[in-house]
């Protein structure tokens, strides 16, 4: 069983959940952080292995905290093998209607949280010469749709910092994944942000009859054991990361006619 610690946000349900029950069970350390306790404690007990779980409650949006919760993390086990950053909140309202202060808290949760906590973690991995950090974008992290502007505004800027992050520690033997799943069964459109910055409340039918949290981890920890640098996971609609790139123009009249909402 590998002597490796994980460290995951956003573990109380959907993806972080089921990454975090998949790695521990094949041997891992994982470290459970959201903002929810009681979640994290009952996803401890449901883990193969409870005893090699630790429960750290975190904010994204209280970045003054990382500095401690940092450390508590690293004491948890002795070290740290690899971060993903898994936690966020989605969107789902136009441009016109959203306020500046709900754009303003995509960007603090889901770029500045998951920077500030990179941060935090990089002299613990410089100083071992490893690490491994697996960043849970989206595939609008690739293209921007309706109803996801900001959304994908900060899944955009999370490629653009993690590539840079890629290309100055490589040395460092530090190594970047970026994980950008499609539609996933998960709760992210029910507590996704309208233009108010309240909760939507209502689950997509395309989330709805997405792959299932428990799949898409088999396809990131595939991806994390291999060091592969991106992986799209889902269904077809995966493919629209080769249609914009291939064919950007045809793209853009289907993703005019598409129904997102």
């Amino acid at each position: 069983m590998p002597n490796q610690t994980i460290w995951i946000t956003g573990a109380s349900s959907g993806i972080g959940e089921g990454a975090a029950k998949l790695f521990n069970s094949k041997g891992y350390n994982v470290i459970l952080s959201a903002r929810n306790e009681e979640a994290l404690v009952k996803v401890k007990k449901s883990c193969a292995f409870p005893e090699r779980c630790y429960v750290l409650p975190l904010d994204l949006i209280d970045q003054d905290s990382f500095p401690s919760k940092t450390k508590e993390a690293i004491q948890a086990f002795g070290k740290i093998d690899i971060m993903v950053h898994n936690g966020g909140i989605s969107q789902r309202s136009l441009i016109h209607e959203t306020t500046l202060k709900v754009d303003r808290k995509l960007m603090e949760v889901n770029f500045f949280g998951t920077v500030g906590l990179t941060k935090e973690l990089l002299p613990h991995f410089i100083q071992n010469k490893s690490g491994q950090f697996g960043v849970v974008t989206s595939l609008v992290g690739k293209f921007g749709t309706q109803f996801r502007s900001s959304y994908a505004a900060s899944k955009h800027a999370l490629h653009g910092f993690f590539e840079s992050l890629r290309a100055e520690l490589f040395k460092e033997n530090i190594t970047v994944t970026m994980i950008c799943p499609g539609f996933i069964k998960t709760n992210v459109s029910i507590n996704a942000l309208t233009a108010d910055g309240s909760a939507l409340n209502e689950m997509d039918d395309a989330q709805a009859n997405g792959m299932s949290p428990e799949d898409c981890a088999k396809a990131i920890f595939k991806a994390l054991n291999s060091k592969k640098e991106e992986v799209y996971i889902g269904g077809k609609e995966t493919y629209v990361v080769y249609l914009k790139r291939f064919f950007p123009t045809i793209f853009s009249k289907i993703l005019r006619k598409s129904n997102v909402r």
